[in-house]
């Protein structure tokens, strides 16, 4: 006859317990999911700051300059200057280092480590930011707006131009698409300085520097085409006016002037001064173009961070293949007076013997 088996199942505890598997499984998959949305979600927030402070910028100082909108002009070139300035900086600040520029983004994808597969995502994220900040900011000024192209709800380009680059009339087009390729190749080069880690720049004053390019770039060479030198900040707002009255009229202008000045230009100046930095300056290993110049590297005592890296015997560094072979040398030296010592004393015990 079989025993009985007298099995009680806690059900009370199995529920408990599946419960708190179920709800920490449930916490894993968003922190996981939350992970993965994060550096695009920078790069929508940080665009979204260019545009709201640098075309702010631009609707505040040109709206103002009429008498139906304010009793005085707001600003000047260089407080236009400073509000994009303070735009990029202060994106770079919110994007903690994003990229928030479609034209760096492919200049990393093509000569630096950055994942190609990221590059769709990206772009459209910084297209969809600039584009929610235009909205933004014509539904903040669209009064105004009103009032400076006469009352009567019309848009035409005096007004088309406050949130996509317009040229100066005399510029030609190849004129203007070096003025942008020019812009944005220092803009590149004077970035990736900023972003070396060999110059040793605080994480935190990166985007002060920053800053000051961009400043720099839009008081010395931006009167020209408004230095775009960023294919979002354009291709964004310019989407946005073609939706909200504008017409084709935004894409029509000068042959087509949105595709290869805004857009190709910096595209093209990036690739440019990434070349240009990593050719001659940049020695870091996630570049392409160093990789293909520079040795492989040789671990050597000389350098302050190999002296960190590898233990020193006797002033000695075993990763140097020169000082390996003196550390040998050595050796050897240390070596030969116990031989000589050994041989003598088996000498002295033969003679014993005999």
């Amino acid at each position: 006859m079989l025993p009985q088996l007298n099995l009680k199942v806690d059900f009370e505890s199995v529920t408990r317990n599946f419960k708190i598997n179920n709800n920490f499984n449930w916490k894993r998959q968003l922190l996981n999911t939350r992970a993965t949305i994060v550096p695009y979600a920078r790069e929508f927030l940080g665009t979204f700051f260019i545009v709201i402070f640098g075309n702010g910028a631009n609707c505040q100082v040109n709206l103002s300059s009429s008498p139906a909108v304010a009793l005085q002009p707001k600003g000047n070139w260089t407080s236009l200057s400073f509000g994009w300035a303070a735009g990029v900086a202060m994106g770079f600040w919110v994007s903690n280092g994003g990229h928030i520029n479609p034209a760096v983004t492919l200049a990393l994808a093509t000569y630096r480590d950055f994942s190609w597969r990221k590059v769709p995502a990206y772009i459209l994220l910084q297209v969809l930011g600039s584009f929610s900040a235009a909205a933004v900011l014509y539904g903040n000024y669209y009064h105004a707006i009103d009032q400076f192209e006469g009352g009567d709800g019309s848009r035409t380009s005096n007004t088309s131009g406050l949130f996509g680059t317009h040229a100066l009339d005399y510029m030609t087009n190849i004129g203007c698409f070096f003025n942008e390729f020019l812009s944005t190749t220092v803009f590149l080069i004077g970035l990736l300085t900023l972003l070396d880690k060999r110059n040793r720049v605080p994480s935190g004053l990166i985007p002060v520097g920053v800053f000051i390019l961009v400043f720099g770039i839009a008081a010395c060479l931006g009167m020209q085409t408004g230095f775009a030198i960023n294919p979002a900040r354009d291709l964004g707002p310019r989407l946005l006016t073609s939706i909200v009255g504008y017409g084709r009229q935004v894409y029509n202008y000068r042959n087509q002037y949105w595709i290869w000045c805004p857009i190709l230009g910096p595209i093209m100046g990036a690739q440019a001064g990434t070349i240009i930095y990593d050719t001659f300056v940049y020695t870091g290993r996630d570049s392409l173009i160093s990789k293909f110049l520079l040795p492989v590297p040789q671990p050597s005592c000389d350098m302050e961070e190999n002296f960190q890296s590898h233990e020193l015997h006797d002033g000695v560094c075993p990763g140097n293949p020169l000082h390996r072979h003196i550390q040998i040398s050595k050796e050897k030296a240390a070596q030969a007076p116990t031989t000589s010592t050994s041989s003598a004393v088996s000498a002295s015990s033969s003679l014993e013997v005999v």
